[in-house]
């Protein structure tokens, strides 16, 4: 069965990249706007990992990733933030949260399926 990963991005356009580039190496993918668009559309499934924004509006990423984590099905789901921010104190927030690697856009196809590769539970 493939695993399944929620990709959470307010531009449409990067959510299709990352969603070709997982498609491609044969994962599902889910996809959400924002922190809370990504909450209403998990449901009690089965997410392997996350990749999420850090900005985006109605709730960011930081938010969105310890909202995820006080869930007890995603308390232990991996989360790659893939993200513009790249200030030491916003990394440190996120890894606060329980993100587990910070990738900075533009990024490479293959940078981050190997990191998905890595993560992936």
């Amino acid at each position: 069965m493939a695993k399944t990963i929620l990709i959470v991005d307010d531009s449409a356009s990067l959510r299709q990249i990352v969603k070709m580039t997982l498609t491609g190496a044969g994962y599902q993918v889910i996809e959400g706007e924002n922190g809370q668009d990504a909450l209403d559309k998990l449901a009690g499934q089965k997410i392997n990992l996350v990749v999420s924004d850090v900005n985006m509006p109605v709730m960011d990423g930081i938010t969105f990733v310890t909202e995820l984590k006080k869930l007890p099905l995603y308390k232990f789901t991996p989360v790659i933030m893939l993200t513009t921010e790249s200030e030491q104190e916003v990394k440190e927030a996120g890894k606060a949260a329980g993100v587990r690697a910070w990738m900075v856009k533009p990024f490479k196809p293959a940078q981050m399926l190997t990191a998905v590769q890595k993560l992936v539970m």
